[in-house]
């Protein structure tokens, strides 16, 4: 937050257009699920959560990402013979950075975070969907829960967004240091007092 506050980056991972991550991917406000027998897919923009509900176990060789590995099981909780609730447990290895939400408020650098969600419709509005998030964090006292609601467009054929963060983003990073593309072109500090970058690998002007 101070990093931010004097110009900076901070923790926000989506500002160098890294993948979003969880829980933050489940943060954004634009989302398609498309639910097959075997896994149940979210698309947010270029980020995919992929949701096995085909009874696997957690698998031992997993790679890092920034989404996690998710297994899901549906449940019929009011016993009427339709299913109308997805139980998800998401675990790593994670890659990181990632962050809670748009402040950039970071998860334990361990990445060793595990997400608990139900996902259901509304008991009174069935365009309404839940998703409750519980997150198990080394950086936490106890868990933290969220309900993250999403409301079904009306619209039949939506206009789903095809461009990419790294479309227009002045955000460049070199090295550790975060700098800002100009409108001219030009590269500028990002923040007060920066120091230019290192161009020891650059042939210098001579004056």
């Amino acid at each position: 937050m101070a990093d931010q506050a004097n110009g900076g980056l901070g923790n926000y991972p989506t500002a160098r257009c890294l993948p979003s991550g969880m829980p933050r991917l489940m943060a954004l406000p634009v989302q398609e699920y498309v639910i097959t027998s075997e896994t149940t897919y979210i698309l947010v923009g270029h980020d995919i959560r992929r949701i096995f509900t085909d009874g696997r176990d957690w698998p031992k060789d997993a790679e890092p990402t920034y989404e996690g590995y998710a297994i899901g099981k549906w449940i019929d909780e009011d016993g009427d013979g339709r299913y109308d609730v997805l139980e998800v447990e998401t675990r790593g290895p994670f890659k990181g950075p990632r962050a809670y939400d748009a402040t950039g408020l970071p998860l334990h650098f361990d990445n060793e975070s595990i997400f608990k969600e139900r996902f259901h419709l509304d008991n009174n509005d069935p365009n309404l969907l839940h998703d409750e998030i519980t997150v198990f964090d080394h950086a936490l006292t106890r868990p933290w829960s969220v309900d993250k609601t999403f409301r079904r467009s009306p619209n039949p054929r939506p206009n789903w967004s095809l461009n990419s963060c790294t479309e227009g983003n002045n955000q460049i990073v070199i090295g550790a240091e975060n700098y800002f593309l100009s409108g001219d072109g030009m590269l500028m500090p990002a923040k007060k007092d920066q120091a230019p970058p290192d161009l020891r690998y650059f042939r210098q002007t001579r004056r």
